[in-house]
């Protein structure tokens, strides 16, 4: 083998690892970082782009260029090394054409070999490691192989295309990207120690506000704590001192006519610069807001966010078809969830006894149950919302006390019922295989 002919084998390895390189490197390259790499001024960024835009164009040059490299590097694979190894094994195998053929074979075996190892997996694994990096280095070279090819490109790429269209399917990838795909990177992060725990968490109710109702979020109407029109300077210092909030609903003849609300800053800065000083019901009028917010109980947290926005308000009374009130929800409820602010001790909804046994509260939304067992579904989950609507689904009545159901591998088992409320849920992981999904009455 001369000098020359070795210098060309490893040419044409260099070049196969080119193709090889530029093959999955500008496949595999994400267009989110291209784009921050070309608003940084990259212009190689902007033409992985444009080039991955045209996916026939560079995968029909990298087929040609592999294909033409491969063929010609097996004809001067062959024609260097065979001949010569023919001649080594014809001193072990002198008689008939055992030699030739061994010579053949081994020629095939190291060529391919060659092939393999420096121009297909070494290639490929460093594209893999940094493909954004890789395409912008390879990506003018394989823009002036794709003009110099063009009219090969043009007559592949055609083909190809008829054929796709011809079975119905798309010539091009779909570059947009889901909320559960967008998830699945913050998640990839967080395991990568890129993305911080808290981070991760928030990032996650971000995508959750659009599916989970303002019901999940509010304040229930059995735990409203509203003023009547008629109420006096005792009543309201009794319900403030036993349920402080910052606004309270204002009624006449129960929650379902509440026409205003109270802040419960105003009403203390004009009852504390009052004359008689610490008269609340002097002070009520001051501080009532007649800019009652009433949103139908229908609206998830993200269109609930726009409402509070829209009418430059941080608190709204939430109403059923029936035009029921059943409940109210501020501000602070939605953004408590987008952060993941904790319940008060002792107001847990969710409290784990042990390793396998948690002792839910029964207004406990289905989707907060879900992530603490580890469950990616519950059975006909649009109907219901809670874990005591779980229970009367499956049950098909109002539970009562020690009723149980088993359910994705956990016993459900109600533990406290608060007049028809169920108030408490002992959910259990279940040792041995679940049988099918069952109810039962204990």
């Amino acid at each position: 083998m001369t000098l020359s002919t070795g210098l060309f084998v490893l040419l044409l390895i260099a070049a196969s690892a080119f193709f090889s390189i530029s093959e999955i490197s500008l496949a595999a390259a994400r267009r989110f970082r291209l784009q921050r790499m070309a608003e940084e001024g990259n212009a190689d960024a902007a033409r992985v782009i444009a080039l991955q835009s045209r996916p026939g164009d560079f995968f029909t040059v990298v087929q040609i260029g592999v294909n033409a490299v491969s063929i010609l590097g097996g004809l001067v694979g062959e024609a260097t090394f065979s001949a010569r190894a023919s001649a080594w094994l014809s001193a072990h195998f002198p008689e008939g054409n055992a030699a030739d053929n061994l010579g053949f074979l081994l020629t095939f075996l190291l060529t391919t070999a060659l092939f393999i190892q420096f121009a297909d997996l070494i290639p490929k694994r460093l594209a893999m490691l940094a493909p954004e990096r890789c395409a912008v280095t390879v990506v003018r070279p394989m823009l002036g192989c794709a003009w110099v090819l063009r009219p090969l490109v043009l007559l592949f790429d055609g083909v190809a295309n008829a054929i796709l269209r011809l079975f119905k399917l798309p010539a091009r990838r779909d570059e947009s990207m889901t909320a559960d795909e967008i998830v699945a990177v913050i998640d990839a992060g967080a395991a990568a120690g890129t993305v911080a725990r808290t981070e991760h968490h928030v990032i996650e109710n971000v995508f959750e506000l659009g599916e989970r109702y303002v019901t999940s979020a509010m304040t229930p109407r059995e735990q409203v704590t509203y003023f009547l029109v008629d109420d006096d300077e005792a009543m309201l210092r009794a319900k403030i001192a036993g349920a402080p909030h910052s606004k309270y609903p204002l009624c006449r003849d129960g929650i379902d006519n509440a026409y205003a609300y109270v802040a419960t800053k105003l009403l203390l800065a004009h009852s504390l610069a009052g004359e008689r000083g610490g008269n609340l019901l002097a002070s009520l009028k001051h501080a009532t807001s007649e800019r009652l917010l009433a949103v139908p109980d229908t609206l998830s947290l993200a269109e609930m966010l726009d409402r509070f926005r829209e009418a430059r308000e941080d608190f709204a009374v939430v109403v059923n078809e029936y035009a029921l009130v059943v409940g109210v929800i501020s501000l602070a409820d939605v953004t408590g969830h987008l952060i993941g602010a904790g319940a008060l001790p002792g107001d847990e909804l969710i409290v784990q006894r042990d390793a396998n046994s948690w002792l839910v509260d029964g207004s406990t939304p289905v989707d907060d149950l879900r992530k603490v067992l580890g469950l990616d579904e519950l059975p006909h989950e649009e109907s219901y919302e809670t874990v005591a609507g779980l229970m009367m689904w499956v049950l098909k009545k109002l539970p009562r006390k020690a009723e149980s159901v088993n359910l994705s591998g956990y016993r459900f088992e109600v533990v406290d019922v608060d007049h028809l409320r169920v108030d408490q849920v002992m959910v259990t992981r279940e040792m041995t295989p679940p049988a099918p999904d069952s109810a039962s009455e204990g």
